[in-house]
């Protein structure tokens, strides 16, 4: 018979939090590389601090932060108007927590939190086979184009929120610290590997 894991707490994250988001998001991302934990950080030290935030939840084991997930601001430039949505990024769990449930609990969070800001659309960037499995589906099957061409195209998703108009179809646009922080889409050498992987090339 075996033992249950320590209880996990999935909470909204608080302003005391803050260091350690950015220690769970450096050495989620930061695994292979640590560059790379200090990007995504960096990045979302910027959101947090700028306009764009709408919600975060964080996940504790035994009152420590382990796992946390960002809602932040997008819009769909779509022929009528440009409409408000979110998105759902980065979702990150430290890798001793990881396989455990921490991040399929931390993305439903995000879902119910984007559901309860009354917009009607959560997009991501991220696997096909983990999000797939958890409500998600490919954008482009409800008429949406990715920020950029380097998104390939499983991996853009949406979770329709709420009833929408037929005319809320379009391009999504990302706010300006995306870009400036490189975070949108992936980059040769990881986009090729990407797309082979996903049997694209």
């Amino acid at each position: 018979m075996s033992t249950p894991g320590p209880r996990v707490e999935i909470r909204p994250a608080e302003p005391e939090d803050a260091d350690d988001v950015l220690g769970v998001i450096r050495a989620a991302f930061g695994a292979e590389a640590a560059a790379h934990g200090d990007r995504v950080a960096d990045l979302w030290a910027d959101v947090r601090a700028g306009e764009h935030l709408l919600a975060e939840r964080v996940a504790l084991v035994e009152g420590r932060v382990v796992g946390h997930v960002g809602v932040s601001r997008c819009w769909v430039d779509a022929r009528r108007e440009l409409a408000s949505a979110c998105m759902l990024s980065p979702l990150s769990t430290a890798p001793q927590h990881q396989r455990s449930g921490i991040g399929t609990a931390l993305v439903a969070a995000a879902v119910e939190a984007a559901r309860g800001l009354g917009l009607p659309l959560l997009f991501l960037e991220g696997s096909p086979a983990f999000y797939g499995s958890r409500g998600f589906e490919p954008a482009s099957t409800h008429g949406f184009e990715a920020p950029s061409r380097r998104v390939p195209a499983p991996a853009f998703q949406v979770v329709v929120l709420s009833d929408r108009p037929d005319w809320l179809t379009g391009r999504v646009v990302y706010p300006e610290v995306w870009w400036r922080h490189d975070s949108t889409g992936l980059r040769d050498p990881d986009l090729a590997a990407v797309e082979i992987a996903l049997g694209l090339t």
